[in-house]
């Protein structure tokens, strides 16, 4: 399968969605867009290493991992989305360390954060952004403005291309029983991340 290089074209914030993001990625060699909806703390890494004159006081995530990998001579080559499922993207970054190159899963948000940090190139597949991307046809004025997101978000719900593990209203819909079901499963799981949001959504509930 052929890689289709990708640039980040920008990030948008809804103003009628709280806590949503678009992060839209341009093919290079195209018009098309693939636009992934991220949480805010991944928004905000992005926003960051795209503003190269902002530095924050402290290293947030990613600059620690920088950090840590220039210590220890790791590069990330490239980052791949290489793989859309039942509406999850999923992307490996292409490490090296003396020569030898290792392939790291991670979840498309922060593979690009980090891509940012390291120069790195940004590809999908064909296939990929055959089935997800999308064109936006956009007013020059108002093309940084909420109306791309909101484009990108009508568009996301007919694919249903949102990053997973960023989708903090996704347990809305579930009834105070099944919330807690879902918390035990998780927990027995081991997936502390998924817990720790429907636990949240419960002590909403239970206020």
């Amino acid at each position: 399968m052929s890689l289709v290089k990708l640039t980040i074209k920008g990030i948008s914030y809804s103003q009628t969605q709280n806590g949503a993001y678009a992060l839209i990625l341009n093919e290079v060699d195209g018009d098309r867009k693939l636009p992934i909806v991220i949480g805010a703390f991944e928004a905000q890494s992005i926003a960051i290493a795209l503003e190269k004159e902002i530095k924050p006081p402290r290293p947030l995530t990613h600059d620690l991992f920088k950090n840590f990998s220039d210590r220890f001579d790791i590069v990330i080559k490239q980052v791949i989305i290489h793989k859309l499922v039942d509406g999850v993207f999923y992307s490996s970054m292409i490490c090296e360390r003396d020569k030898i190159e290792e392939i790291i899963d991670a979840r498309t948000s922060d593979a690009i954060a980090l891509a940012l940090r390291f120069n790195a190139p940004i590809f999908t597949y064909k296939n990929i952004l055959d089935k997800a991307g999308i064109f936006l046809k956009v007013n020059p004025e108002t093309e940084n403005s909420e109306h791309i997101l909101e484009d990108v978000l009508s568009t996301s719900d007919a694919f249903g291309i949102e990053e997973s593990n960023d989708s903090k209203n996704s347990y809305a819909k579930h009834s105070l029983s099944e919330l807690h079901e879902l918390l035990t499963i998780a927990v027995n799981d081991e997936d502390y991340e998924k817990a720790a949001k429907i636990r949240d959504e419960i002590s909403k509930r239970e206020v």
